[in-house]
């Protein structure tokens, strides 16, 4: 697939990012909804705390998952059940700073090598997002064909290094709040 548009609209930069860094198979059924750097006022950016919204599901394949991946998982620090719903996952990320730092400043290509081709070996090669990923961890490539598409002198990118731009760290925050869990009807 080749590059013939860019991305106009913001997306989650966490998810495309740091989700892929958690070693969950891409394919699964069971994915966040969204994805995100903080929570309110419990986490911030500067927590390297990646936060996950679940949809909880009643079926046996999303409880297997939650029991054997979610809730085993070596990163996870917190979760927390907003309603009957909602489930709120959060990975402790504290252990990549350099690349958790560069990440929050969108410079990509600075993250370390093996974490930006473990980003990038998430991504199915025949799938839409690949080249998009490819071009963002891995621009050397790219710059002419992004140049083509912006209307500037490739050197002028060259010069910039990156082809995406930084997360929007509101946009990056999760604004939810958690349910008087009293009050909520646990379905077991």
């Amino acid at each position: 697939m080749a590059i013939t548009a860019l991305y106009r609209k913001y997306f989650q930069k966490s998810k495309i990012f740091l989700y892929p860094l958690l070693d969950i198979k891409r394919g699964v059924s069971v994915i966040p909804e969204e994805t995100y750097l903080g929570w309110g006022t419990s986490y911030s950016p500067e927590d390297m705390k990646l936060v996950c919204l679940y949809r909880t599901r009643q079926d046996s394949e999303y409880k297997s998952f939650e029991k054997n991946v979610l809730l085993k998982h070596t990163r996870l620090c917190d979760y927390v059940i907003i309603d009957n719903e909602t489930t709120v996952f959060t990975f402790d990320f504290s252990d990549l700073e350099d690349d958790w730092l560069n990440f929050i400043k969108g410079r990509y290509t600075k993250m370390h090598i093996d974490t930006r081709r473990k980003i990038l070996a998430y991504f199915a090669k025949n799938s839409g997002n690949y080249i998009y990923v490819e071009s963002y961890l891995f621009p050397d490539t790219h710059y002419k064909k992004y140049a083509e598409l912006l209307n500037v002198p490739v050197s002028l990118l060259e010069s910039v290094g990156e082809l995406c731009s930084k997360p929007d760290l509101e946009k990056e925050i999760l604004l939810i709040a958690v349910a008087d869990l009293e009050n909520l009807k646990i379905i077991s």
